[in-house]
């Protein structure tokens, strides 16, 4: 099978996109949050946890802790034990009272809207950043890379590896900046409700006949 040419697999990303943003015009941050301080301690929570078990956890954290000054005073303790369930507890809850402290020293208690600002939290690297700044605020810095997007990009022959940084840049050449935020979440929709990672329903996938299935076994469910 010829190699694809970069121009070949930039036409095809575009087609991809088309079908899923049919697929799932709903598609959304599946993270419960009403503001964006509320957005950035759910994705710090979110690290090696789904969301529906955050979205239980922050239910009973967003009406105790309603500001970035009640996170900074709150005790360590009395926040480790709120996210417990959420796994790494210790250190998410080290992240988030440092990372409000300092929203309250520098920041007035906002959340602010630069990647380099938000990347100097505590707990924030480059993918909260991201999910901060293109769901709270509709700014368009980068492409989430999380594990969903990992997988489906390297199965629809998108990118290669797992190196977050690197499959990001690839990305965002075949991605329009203004759907950056959105492929996420159209990737992210897709690897839940189709694209599983063990069993994906290749017989019923919308983008079947854009994908060369890389990494999936004959025998898997639904392989054509």
């Amino acid at each position: 099978m010829p190699r694809e040419t970069n121009a070949a697999r930039f036409e095809r990303t575009q087609q991809i996109i088309a079908v899923l943003k049919r697929v799932y015009p709903q598609a959304h941050c599946e993270l419960n949050f009403a503001n964006p301080l509320q957005l950035l301690v759910a994705t710090i929570l979110s690290a090696q946890c789904t969301d529906k078990r955050v979205n239980l956890v922050t239910a009973k954290l967003f009406k105790k802790y309603r500001t970035a000054k009640d996170f900074a005073e709150a005790p360590l303790a009395e926040i480790e034990a709120a996210v417990k369930t959420t796994g790494f507890f210790r250190n998410k809850a080290k992240n988030i009272k440092a990372c409000c402290t300092t929203l309250v020293e520098k920041f007035r208690g906002d959340v602010p809207r630069t990647m380099d600002e938000l990347h100097a939290l505590a707990g924030v690297g480059r993918k909260t950043a991201n999910v901060v700044l293109g769901n709270a605020f509709g700014i368009n810095v980068g492409v989430v890379v999380d594990t969903h997007v990992t997988r489906l990009s390297n199965r629809l022959g998108l990118a290669k590896g797992t190196d977050a940084v690197k499959l990001e840049q690839e990305l965002m050449k075949l991605v329009p900046p203004t759907d950056w935020t959105l492929f996420s979440h159209w990737l992210i929709w897709h690897g839940r409700r189709r694209c599983e990672a063990r069993k994906p329903d290749c017989a019923n996938c919308e983008i079947a006949n854009l994908c060369p299935r890389i990494g999936v076994k004959t025998g898997e469910r639904g392989f054509l």
